[in-house]
């Protein structure tokens, strides 16, 4: 396994520890045994680590100044194909809107677009340099995705994730003009939940926006049961989507 060549803080990359490929498994410490939310510390963002780690309910989650800590929240924040709905003033939004969405045509930009965006009450971003270049990784191994809103050539909106078989596992948004990421989202989620085989979106932690959605708090004990049933007869699932995968011809 290659490992890094010395220590960086920055990327918090440990050359003590192996640097696992898409395939490798690390077995953290189990939530259910945690106190608090954070389930272990160190080890670093390669993508057998981030894979083994969406398995196992797990999910990297750090400040720019933090060290690399590894979350697993109490409770989970999900949205499930029975709880999903669509707003009834976005829905009339969506009928006269210009804006076309596209699934990974421009992960870097989408993912460097959310690192920016300005949430109240924090001062910085988790979407640190490290972070984008590790999900840069997942997406070119085709398991992290971009679900993009486009008005003609302009990205005006967009989320990216993880996908694992009937799992998605989102991870940040942003907006450039009003509804452009919700009308994203909306159309990724009525396609995965019908036609791609959708069972759970993974929203984390609560959002007022999530929760306009469907989205609803479970206990992590229910949260981990439900993801292990999921992903237990699935194999990972990798490949970049079509552009119009979410589109009503693509497949």
């Amino acid at each position: 396994m290659r490992r890094c060549r010395e220590y960086d803080a920055e990327s918090r990359c440990d050359p003590d520890f192996p640097y696992l490929d898409i395939d490798d498994r690390f077995e953290f410490p189990d939530p259910e045994e945690t106190q608090g939310t954070v389930v272990a510390v160190g080890g670093n963002l390669s993508p057998g680590m981030l894979v083994s780690a969406y398995t196992q309910g797990i999910f990297p989650w750090f400040n720019e100044e933090d060290p690399l800590y590894w979350q697993s929240p109490d409770p989970r924040f999900v949205i499930l194909p029975e709880t999903f709905h669509i707003p009834s003033r976005l829905g009339r939004t969506m009928k006269a809107s210009p804006v076309t969405v596209k699934t990974d045509t421009s992960f870097d930009r989408v993912i460097r677009y959310c690192s920016a965006v300005a949430r109240p009450g924090q001062d910085g971003t988790w979407i640190t340099d490290d972070m984008i270049a590790a999900y840069a990784e997942l997406h070119r191994e085709g398991v992290a995705h971009s679900v993009e809103a486009w008005i003609g050539g302009d990205l005006v909106g967009g989320l990216y994730g993880v996908r694992l078989g009937p799992v998605f596992f989102g991870e940040s948004m942003f907006t450039r003009v009003p509804d452009a990421a919700k009308i994203a989202f909306v159309t990724f989620a009525t396609r995965f939940f019908g036609d791609l085989g959708g069972k759970m979106i993974d929203s984390q932690v609560y959002t007022d926006n999530m929760a306009r959605f469907g989205g609803t708090n479970i206990s992590r004990t229910a949260y981990l049961r439900k993801l292990s049933a999921l992903l237990a007869d699935s194999t990972l699932t990798r490949g970049l989507w079509r552009p119009d995968l979410l589109s009503s011809s693509g497949a």
